[in-house]
Protein backbone atom coordinates (compact mmCIF):
# COMPACT_ATOMS: atom_id res chain seq x y z
CA UNK A 1 0.00 0.00 0.00
CA UNK A 2 3.10 2.35 0.63
CA UNK A 3 4.92 1.56 -2.65
CA UNK A 4 1.38 2.51 -4.35
CA UNK A 5 0.91 5.59 -2.66
CA UNK A 6 4.72 6.53 -3.25
CA UNK A 7 4.07 5.29 -6.90
CA UNK A 8 1.01 7.71 -6.88
CA UNK A 9 3.26 10.42 -5.55
CA UNK A 10 5.86 9.91 -8.39
CA UNK A 11 3.65 10.23 -11.07
CA UNK A 12 1.99 12.97 -10.07
CA UNK A 13 5.08 14.66 -9.35
CA UNK A 14 6.53 13.99 -13.15
CA UNK A 15 2.63 14.69 -14.47
CA UNK A 16 3.36 18.69 -12.90
CA UNK A 17 7.06 18.61 -14.06
CA UNK A 18 5.66 18.06 -17.25
CA UNK A 19 2.96 20.58 -17.46
CA UNK A 20 5.18 23.41 -15.93
CA UNK A 21 7.55 22.95 -18.86
CA UNK A 22 4.52 22.79 -21.23
CA UNK A 23 3.34 26.28 -19.99
CA UNK A 24 6.81 27.51 -20.29
CA UNK A 25 7.37 26.88 -23.41
CA UNK A 26 3.73 28.30 -24.34
CA UNK A 27 4.69 31.62 -22.95
CA UNK A 28 8.79 31.40 -24.40
CA UNK A 29 6.86 31.70 -27.63
CA UNK A 30 4.31 34.08 -27.04
CA UNK A 31 6.83 36.53 -25.61
CA UNK A 32 8.96 35.92 -28.51
CA UNK A 33 5.99 36.77 -31.22
CA UNK A 34 5.22 39.75 -28.42
CA UNK A 35 8.86 41.20 -28.65
CA UNK A 36 9.26 41.34 -32.10
CA UNK A 37 5.96 43.29 -32.76
CA UNK A 38 5.88 45.65 -29.34
CA UNK A 39 10.03 46.73 -30.56
CA UNK A 40 8.91 47.03 -34.04
CA UNK A 41 5.55 49.05 -33.75
CA UNK A 42 7.56 50.80 -30.66
CA UNK A 43 10.07 52.27 -33.10
CA UNK A 44 7.67 53.19 -35.47
CA UNK A 45 5.72 55.31 -33.07
CA UNK A 46 8.84 56.38 -31.15
CA UNK A 47 7.09 54.91 -27.84
CA UNK A 48 9.83 54.30 -25.09
CA UNK A 49 6.77 52.57 -23.32
CA UNK A 50 6.57 49.95 -26.06
CA UNK A 51 9.86 49.35 -26.91
CA UNK A 52 10.12 49.09 -23.12
CA UNK A 53 7.92 46.40 -22.99
CA UNK A 54 9.56 44.43 -25.95
CA UNK A 55 12.41 44.62 -23.85
CA UNK A 56 10.40 43.49 -20.86
CA UNK A 57 8.97 40.42 -22.68
CA UNK A 58 12.84 39.58 -23.83
CA UNK A 59 13.31 39.16 -19.89
CA UNK A 60 10.30 37.04 -19.58
CA UNK A 61 11.76 34.75 -21.85
CA UNK A 62 15.18 34.86 -20.24
CA UNK A 63 13.28 34.13 -17.21
CA UNK A 64 11.24 31.32 -18.54
CA UNK A 65 14.05 29.36 -20.52
CA UNK A 66 16.03 29.22 -17.27
CA UNK A 67 13.06 27.55 -16.06
CA UNK A 68 12.74 25.45 -19.09
CA UNK A 69 16.21 24.34 -18.58
CA UNK A 70 15.75 23.42 -15.58
CA UNK A 71 12.96 20.95 -15.91
CA UNK A 72 14.95 19.44 -18.31
CA UNK A 73 17.51 18.41 -15.33
CA UNK A 74 16.87 14.93 -13.86
CA UNK A 75 16.46 16.16 -10.42
CA UNK A 76 15.37 19.64 -11.16
CA UNK A 77 15.55 20.87 -6.99
CA UNK A 78 19.29 20.34 -7.30
CA UNK A 79 19.18 23.57 -9.43
CA UNK A 80 16.56 26.07 -7.68
CA UNK A 81 19.07 28.28 -5.86
CA UNK A 82 20.74 28.90 -9.54
CA UNK A 83 17.68 29.70 -11.44
CA UNK A 84 16.17 31.53 -8.62
CA UNK A 85 19.21 33.99 -8.94
CA UNK A 86 18.38 34.07 -12.95
CA UNK A 87 14.70 34.78 -12.00
CA UNK A 88 15.69 37.35 -9.38
CA UNK A 89 18.07 39.31 -11.99
CA UNK A 90 15.33 39.42 -14.53
CA UNK A 91 13.31 41.46 -12.41
CA UNK A 92 16.12 43.62 -11.32
CA UNK A 93 16.71 44.13 -14.88
CA UNK A 94 12.77 44.80 -16.08
CA UNK A 95 12.94 47.65 -12.75
CA UNK A 96 16.35 49.36 -13.72
CA UNK A 97 15.06 50.02 -17.54
CA UNK A 98 11.90 51.01 -17.10
CA UNK A 99 13.10 53.37 -14.69
CA UNK A 100 15.69 54.90 -16.94
CA UNK A 101 13.08 54.88 -20.08
CA UNK A 102 10.11 56.01 -17.85
CA UNK A 103 12.21 58.84 -15.65
CA UNK A 104 13.96 59.83 -19.52
CA UNK A 105 10.51 60.11 -21.67
CA UNK A 106 9.25 62.27 -18.26
CA UNK A 107 12.36 64.59 -18.35
CA UNK A 108 12.10 65.13 -22.22
CA UNK A 109 8.15 65.16 -22.68
CA UNK A 110 8.64 62.58 -25.29
CA UNK A 111 5.79 62.89 -27.32
CA UNK A 112 4.18 59.17 -28.41
CA UNK A 113 2.55 58.97 -31.98
CA UNK A 114 -0.84 56.68 -32.02
CA UNK A 115 -0.14 53.10 -32.00
CA UNK A 116 -3.08 50.61 -32.90
CA UNK A 117 -1.17 48.06 -33.17
CA UNK A 118 0.44 48.50 -29.90
CA UNK A 119 -2.87 48.67 -28.24
CA UNK A 120 -3.96 45.58 -29.84
CA UNK A 121 -1.20 43.72 -28.23
CA UNK A 122 -0.86 44.87 -24.86
CA UNK A 123 -4.73 44.51 -24.95
CA UNK A 124 -3.46 41.09 -26.06
CA UNK A 125 -1.36 40.11 -23.18
CA UNK A 126 -3.88 41.31 -20.63
CA UNK A 127 -5.87 38.54 -21.54
CA UNK A 128 -3.38 36.33 -22.25
CA UNK A 129 -0.54 36.32 -19.54
CA UNK A 130 -2.54 35.81 -16.25
CA UNK A 131 -4.02 32.67 -17.21
CA UNK A 132 -0.44 31.44 -18.03
CA UNK A 133 0.63 33.10 -14.60
CA UNK A 134 -1.85 31.21 -13.15
CA UNK A 135 -1.46 27.37 -14.03
CA UNK A 136 2.21 28.25 -13.35
CA UNK A 137 1.68 29.06 -9.79
CA UNK A 138 -0.78 26.20 -9.15
CA UNK A 139 1.32 23.56 -10.53
CA UNK A 140 5.02 25.07 -8.91
CA UNK A 141 2.96 25.25 -5.84
CA UNK A 142 1.79 21.86 -6.01
CA UNK A 143 5.52 20.38 -6.87
CA UNK A 144 7.18 22.91 -4.43
CA UNK A 145 9.43 24.72 -6.79
CA UNK A 146 10.18 28.16 -5.73
CA UNK A 147 11.54 28.68 -9.07
CA UNK A 148 8.41 27.75 -10.78
CA UNK A 149 6.12 30.09 -8.44
CA UNK A 150 8.75 33.02 -8.74
CA UNK A 151 8.48 32.69 -12.81
CA UNK A 152 4.57 32.81 -12.56
CA UNK A 153 5.13 36.07 -10.68
CA UNK A 154 7.68 37.02 -13.48
CA UNK A 155 4.13 36.77 -16.39
CA UNK A 156 2.17 38.08 -14.12
CA UNK A 157 4.24 41.24 -13.62
CA UNK A 158 3.96 40.97 -17.59
CA UNK A 159 0.49 41.54 -17.40
CA UNK A 160 0.67 44.26 -15.34
CA UNK A 161 2.82 46.34 -17.44
CA UNK A 162 0.69 45.25 -20.66
CA UNK A 163 -2.31 46.87 -18.85
CA UNK A 164 0.26 49.78 -17.39
CA UNK A 165 1.44 50.42 -21.36
CA UNK A 166 -2.57 49.91 -22.78
CA UNK A 167 -3.47 52.63 -20.02
CA UNK A 168 -0.88 54.95 -21.56
CA UNK A 169 -1.34 54.47 -25.01
CA UNK A 170 -5.26 55.10 -24.61
CA UNK A 171 -4.95 58.26 -22.55
CA UNK A 172 -2.24 59.79 -25.10
CA UNK A 173 -3.89 58.80 -28.19
CA UNK A 174 -7.48 59.81 -27.11
CA UNK A 175 -6.91 62.99 -24.39
CA UNK A 176 -2.59 63.55 -25.35
CA UNK A 177 -1.70 62.63 -21.79
CA UNK A 178 2.29 62.18 -22.92
CA UNK A 179 3.31 61.33 -19.37
CA UNK A 180 0.85 58.53 -18.68
CA UNK A 181 2.66 55.79 -20.10
CA UNK A 182 5.95 56.83 -18.61
CA UNK A 183 4.23 57.31 -14.60
CA UNK A 184 2.65 53.92 -15.09
CA UNK A 185 5.87 52.65 -15.77
CA UNK A 186 7.26 54.01 -12.43
CA UNK A 187 4.75 52.12 -10.77
CA UNK A 188 5.68 48.84 -12.52
CA UNK A 189 9.09 49.45 -11.87
CA UNK A 190 8.46 49.26 -8.03
CA UNK A 191 6.41 46.09 -8.27
CA UNK A 192 9.49 44.44 -10.60
CA UNK A 193 12.09 45.70 -7.52
CA UNK A 194 10.02 44.41 -4.93
CA UNK A 195 9.38 40.89 -6.56
CA UNK A 196 13.30 40.56 -7.44
CA UNK A 197 14.38 41.53 -3.89
CA UNK A 198 11.85 38.39 -2.91
CA UNK A 199 12.84 36.14 -5.44
CA UNK A 200 16.56 36.85 -4.47
CA UNK A 201 15.74 36.35 -1.05
CA UNK A 202 13.89 33.07 -1.57
CA UNK A 203 17.52 31.73 -2.59
CA UNK A 204 19.26 32.97 0.22
CA UNK A 205 16.63 31.40 2.50
CA UNK A 206 16.64 27.86 1.16
CA UNK A 207 13.54 29.06 -1.98
CA UNK A 208 10.90 27.73 -0.04
CA UNK A 209 7.69 28.48 -1.57
CA UNK A 210 6.20 30.00 1.45
CA UNK A 211 9.30 32.15 1.89
CA UNK A 212 8.51 33.55 -1.11
CA UNK A 213 4.73 33.96 -0.80
CA UNK A 214 4.04 34.01 2.74
CA UNK A 215 1.12 36.04 2.20
CA UNK A 216 -0.72 33.36 -0.06
CA UNK A 217 0.49 30.30 2.54
CA UNK A 218 -2.21 28.05 2.88
CA UNK A 219 -2.40 26.73 6.35
CA UNK A 220 -3.64 23.59 5.00
CA UNK A 221 -0.83 22.95 2.66
CA UNK A 222 0.85 23.75 6.07
CA UNK A 223 -1.04 20.96 7.68
CA UNK A 224 -0.50 18.30 4.75
CA UNK A 225 3.44 19.14 4.54
CA UNK A 226 3.53 18.58 8.40
CA UNK A 227 1.79 15.99 9.05
CA UNK A 228 3.85 14.44 5.60
CA UNK A 229 7.03 14.85 7.72
CA UNK A 230 5.22 13.42 10.67
CA UNK A 231 4.47 10.22 8.78
CA UNK A 232 8.35 9.43 7.36
CA UNK A 233 9.48 10.53 11.03
CA UNK A 234 7.22 7.97 12.39
CA UNK A 235 8.12 5.36 9.90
Amino acid sequence: MHLRVSDAATDRRRVLQRRIRWIVAATIVYNVVEAVIALTAGTIASSSALIGFGLDSTIEVLSAAAVAWQFTRREPERWEKGTLRVIAVAFFALAAYVTVSSGLALVGRVEVEHSPVGIALTALSVVIMPFLSLAERRAGRELGSATAVADSKQTLICTYLSAAVLTGLVLNGVFGWWWADAVAGLVIAAFALREGREAWRGDACATSVGMILEADHDPADHHTTAHGHAHEDHH
